[in-house]
Parts: structure tokens; sequence; C-alpha cells
């Protein structure tokens, strides 16, 4: 199954709105594709930006506007980006919005970052560590499902804040991973209140792809059933 055949098909089986995004890191920059014209305000921009249709790749330089999610991809900061990672979590501790040990075990890329790539699954023209997956309840209802029945569902449940973090902790485990966002990653995105993120490994994304088709006919027919059940009334 080929990168156009799995994006396509992923797409079509849940009923995305936003086509799912192909992100890789590699040493250097690549042949043939551009980097981002200018740097976003957070590194997840860039996530809606390829699910827009765009090719590209960022360069570290190009995530230092955002220090949390530069910290997640194992990006080192200069100075001045460090120091504004330090207040930015001294700010969020005093908000009671994080705990200082929280950060402290924040999933994180162990790997020196050269740079990322992104692009619509659809479309890329490299292989996917992390497959970004964009959705409603109902759609991320569908993938957690199928990820459990091939065996790829996270131990964690669903992570929370920083949506970033999904990325380094797909990776990690290996695992599909879904977040409910963050508010910060909802303004950048302008992510729906109703919509929600997963991150899928892409060396095992053909495996949730098959359990995926039958997961989601096992729905129809079990709705169909309920719905059934329902209007004929509560037994008697």
């Amino acid at each position: 199954m080929n990168f156009a055949t799995q994006g396509n098909q992923l797409q079509e089986l849940l009923g995305l709105e936003w086509p799912p995004v192909a992100l890789a890191f590699q040493p250097s920059a690549p042949p043939h594709i551009p980097r981002i014209d200018r740097a976003g305000p957070s590194g997840c921009t860039y996530w809606r930006l390829a699910a827009e249709g765009k090719v590209f790749y960022t360069e570290a330089s190009d995530h230092y506007n955002c220090p949390i999610g530069a910290y997640t991809h194992g990006i080192e900061l200069p100075l001045a980006q460090a120091q504004e990672l330090e207040g930015l979590v001294s700010t969020m501790i005093g908000l009671e919005y994080l705990r200082q040990e929280e950060f402290a075990t924040m999933p994180r890329r162990n790997a020196p970052f050269g740079v990322a790539i992104y692009a619509p699954l659809a479309e890329a023209p490299f292989a996917a560590e992390v497959v970004i997956v964009r959705g409603n309840a109902k759609q991320l209802m569908l993938l957690a499902e199928a990820a459990r029945a091939a065996g790829l569902s996270h131990e964690g449940g669903m992570m929370g804040r920083p949506t970033c973090a999904m990325v380094p902790e797909a990776m990690r485990s290996q695992r599909a991973t879904v977040s409910f966002g963050c508010i910060g990653n909802r303004v950048y995105t302008e992510l729906g209140d109703e919509e929600l993120y997963a991150a899928i490994p892409g060396p095992q994304l053909a495996t949730l792809i098959d359990k995926l088709t039958a997961i989601r006919a096992a729905n129809r027919e079990l709705e169909n059933f309920h719905r059934t059940r329902m209007a004929s009334g509560p037994p008697r």
C-alpha cells in the first residue's frame, strides 16, 4: 500500500474533513522539497499548512517561536528562547495549569534535530514517521477501536497538553496516541471545540488501516441494530 492509497483510504474510511498529515524527521534538508517560507507562531501551525496541501520542511529556527513545541521535538534552543521556555513553564506552574513533575516527564524526541518534513499523507514524497489525524469524537472513536483491535492502543489513554507531545510519544511507543489538544494548539490551528487529534506511528499505519476497514463495517451493522431496537421501543 503506497502513501497515496493510505492517505486517501484513511480519509475516506473516517470521513475526515482534513487530510491526514505525514511528518518525518531527517538529518538534513531533502532535495526537491522547499523550506517553509516563514516561521510559524507554533510547531502545530505546520500541521494545518500541510493539511491544506503544502509540502515543505522546517529547520530548527522555524520552531523558535514555540519554545514548548521546540522542546518536545528535541530542538536545542538559543539562550533567549531557552529563557522564554523557562519563563513560560514557570507561568504555567504558577497558574496551576502544569505541575513541575509533568514537565519533567513530558515526551520529547531524543535524537538530534535536523529538519522536520510535512505533507498531506496522500502526497508525501517521503516515509512518514508519524501520521497526524484531525477529526471529531466519532471519527477518533473508530480510529481508537481499530488501534485496539490491531494491538496498537496506547496504554496511557488520552493525552492532554501539550498537543505536540503526542508526536514523540507515538514514535517512542509505536502506538496510536490520541490527544484532546491544548488551548495553544486550538488557537493556532483553529481546532474546533468538537475536534481532537491522533498521532499514528507511520510503520504501523497499514496494520491500523486494515483493522479500520473491519471496524467501520462492524460499527455500521451495530448502528443499524441499535437504531432498529430503539425504534421498536423498550422490551415488554
